[in-house]
């Protein structure tokens, strides 16, 4: 490894899919002190690279620094990191004195929209995973995992204090937007910024998954083969304008609908959810209790 080839990486944020972590980047990057990860999610440091990826190998260092081109704060936002039993020592080696800021959504309804959004794009089938059956999905670590906040803050706070770390609940991105920016701020160091909400585009949403057609798959294989620097331009410019390129007919399909889980393919999920957010409060002090009581 090439040492002199690590970014000085200052914070991350961490979370789970679905939970906002998105929106919170593409308004965070306004910040003139802060720059955000590009693409959104390197994921170099965690050996969990999105939903179904895993990669145990070592980061590419020369890859990583690559994706931090600007000044201020680096700020790393690989959201599947939390989940990641090896990205908190390689975290703390590297970056002792990080700090990280956390979004949390209700872990129920995160885990139904989670689910829902890999049935979307097919990437269960792509693959070689069936998570029709919700039941079925949730037996799989690879959607549990993110769900179980209790243990995954366990494992950082294992390597790191209570006080590096700020935990948000998205639901108070949506209703206290402003008042959430102005503790990340706080708790990162950073000057206070006046944020311009309405230039923030890309929110991921559900009316944004769509399954690639033949063509799609070829345009983002073809796609993935361009360097950075020279496809990243186009791309800023477009998520700027709030145009994406894979909702067009000829790339994507309409996402099919889709029933919501029974309350009996629920049970398991439930049950071991209560017992971790639980943990959750216990070891943070995170309050959870309009969680518990959506439950009821």
């Amino acid at each position: 490894m090439m040492e002199n080839l690590v970014p000085d990486v200052g914070a991350f944020l961490l979370g789970a899919p679905k939970s906002g972590t998105t929106w919170l980047a593409n308004v965070l990057e306004q910040h003139p002190g802060i720059c955000i990860s590009n693409p959104k999610e390197p994921n170099e440091v965690a050996t969990h690279r999105g939903t179904f990826g895993r990669n145990i190998g070592e980061p590419d260092w020369e890859r990583y620094a690559g994706c931090f081109r600007g000044e201020g704060l680096k700020m790393d936002c690989s959201v599947h990191a939390f989940a990641c039993p090896v990205a908190p020592s390689r975290v703390v080696k590297h970056w002792p004195k990080a700090r990280f800021v956390v979004c949390l959504r209700e872990p129920r309804r995160r885990t139904i929209s989670h689910w829902g959004m890999v049935l979307d794009t097919e990437e269960d089938n792509q693959n070689g995973a069936d998570w029709s059956d919700f039941a079925s999905a949730w037996r799989d670590e690879r959607l549990s995992c993110d769900t179980l906040y209790g243990s995954c803050m366990e494992r950082w706070l294992g390597n790191f204090s209570h006080d590096r770390f700020l935990l948000i609940d998205s639901g108070r991105m949506r209703n206290e937007s402003r008042a959430v920016l102005a503790e990340i701020l706080e708790h990162l160091g950073m000057d206070a910024y006046d944020f311009d909400m309405t230039e923030v585009h890309n929110a991921n949403t559900a009316m944004d998954r769509r399954p690639l057609t033949l063509f799609g798959r070829g345009f983002r294989f073809a796609a993935a083969l361009i360097p950075g620097f020279l496809k990243q331009p186009l791309v800023s410019s477009l998520q700027g304008k709030g145009v994406n390129v894979y909702k067009l007919p000829i790339i994507s399909k309409a996402r099919p609908t889709r029933a919501v889980p029974t309350p009996e393919q629920c049970v398991e999920m439930n049950d071991e959810v209560t017992g971790d957010i639980e943990k959750l409060e216990r070891i943070t002090s995170f309050p959870v209790k309009q969680w518990l009581d959506s439950a009821q």
